[in-house]
């Protein structure tokens, strides 16, 4: 089969790769119809995140057709289903309760011992994003195997299409989860850094929970334009001094939540993101977190603060005191996928949620290096670029 594949830093290759097999009785096997390339892609491409070996099959956003399933998979061949990126077993003690990004049983053991090292535990398993995170081959492919098919993949009902579900995979429960973890109330004023997907759909989901005002920060015209479209008020900050803002659109007090939808590699003017890209640039291993500090300074006293964003190592001048002093609540981690997707789909039914106006190009599967290139360094005008096998 033809697949995507890493070879290094901004080095991805389509090869001819060995078809994937049934390997446990759980299992399924996809013939993958649509998959996009996501913003924490992004982080294998620019080689900031360890663990990635030459000829890894990238992508965990992807959805397809079920071709081969083993004897206790509870799908059947022929059914159309979005594949959450994260992989769960469904039965430890925290898929019991509902926290599917922290499975203790789908990340192999022999790569735990990395993870457990960085982190304090195993992490969960992703498709397509390292060997820490279990190796697994990911779904920018004509084929995929799919562990734990009867927990993950969810149905697609009959007429609807590909681009109408496939963000319920990754970016869509992400942005929801996001603005869940911000504890929204009725009336709130959010504050929202980052317009990318995660960002955008963070910026929806606020709005669909109540919040008065949301507030998008970026400096990409097209992608603050898309969020002014959703409702929110933007920022520009290569224009504004966003501290100075946000209190003032917040009369004084400051944001009652903020999410900060950037992560690892974010980018600003202050002294320490300058330090924090040098220190990426040759290899030292500390992500860059202007974003995330700008949050933490900009939130109200008592606020809520939500870290959707990749993070992967560490991170130094850490606002500690302005955390403890200010009495914050922060809540993050990888997404619960398997929680939220049938409410979301049932949104998406309902015409609630609309997915589709972040699709900026439709690219063949060949044509990926060209996609990872251009949403890399034309992140204003490529927003989410969506992968066509050729097999729907």
């Amino acid at each position: 089969m033809r697949a995507l594949t890493w070879h290094g830093s901004h080095d991805v290759r389509v090869d001819t790769v060995p078809d994937p097999e049934i390997m446990n009785p759980r299992d399924a096997i996809i013939e993958v119809t649509s998959t996009a390339i996501c913003g924490s892609d992004l982080h294998l491409y620019d080689g900031v995140i360890p663990g990635m070996m030459s000829g890894d099959i990238l992508g965990h956003e992807f959805m397809g057709r079920v071709v081969e399933t083993g004897p206790k998979s509870t799908l059947q061949k022929g059914q159309r289903v979005v594949v959450p990126f994260t992989i769960s077993c469904g039965s430890c003690f925290f898929c019991k309760k509902h926290l599917y990004s922290a499975c203790d049983n789908s990340n192999p053991v022999e790569n735990q011992d990395i993870t457990e090292g960085l982190y304090g535990h195993a992490v969960s398993a992703l498709f397509g994003y390292s060997h820490l995170t279990g190796g697994y081959p990911g779904g920018q492919a004509e084929y995929v195997r799919v562990p734990f098919s009867d927990i993950g993949p969810i149905v697609v009902p009959d007429g609807m299409d590909d681009d109408q579900v496939l963000f319920l995979s990754d970016i869509l429960p992400t942005g929801w989860m996001a603005a869940v973890n911000a504890d929204i109330e009725e009336g709130d004023t959010v504050a929202v850094w980052g317009c990318g997907p995660v960002g955008l759909f963070a910026v929806q989901s606020a709005l669909l929970m109540g919040a008065a005002r949301v507030i998008a920060i970026d400096h990409y015209p097209n992608r603050l334009a898309l969020a002014r479209k959703l409702g929110a008020d933007v920022i520009d900050y290569k224009q504004t001094h966003v501290l100075e803002a946000l209190m003032e659109m917040s009369g004084g007090l400051g944001p009652d939540a903020v999410i900060d939808a950037v992560g690892m590699e974010s980018h600003g003017f202050a002294p320490d993101t300058v330090l924090d890209n040098i220190k990426q640039t040759v290899g030292f291993g500390a992500d860059s977190g202007h974003a995330l500090r700008e949050a933490l300074m900009a939130v109200r006293k008592g606020g809520r603060v939500s870290i959707p964003g990749v993070y992967g190592g560490f991170l130094d001048k850490f606002p500690t005191g302005a955390l403890m002093e200010k009495g914050l609540q922060v809540k993050t981690g990888q997404t619960h996928v398997q929680h939220y997707i049938s409410e979301l789909l049932k949104r998406i039914e309902d015409g609630e949620i609309d997915t589709t106006f972040l699709i900026s190009h439709r690219l063949p599967l060949e044509e990926a290096p060209k996609g990872y290139y251009n949403f890399k360094n034309n992140q204003d005008d490529w927003t989410k670029v969506v992968l066509k096998t050729g097999k729907s």
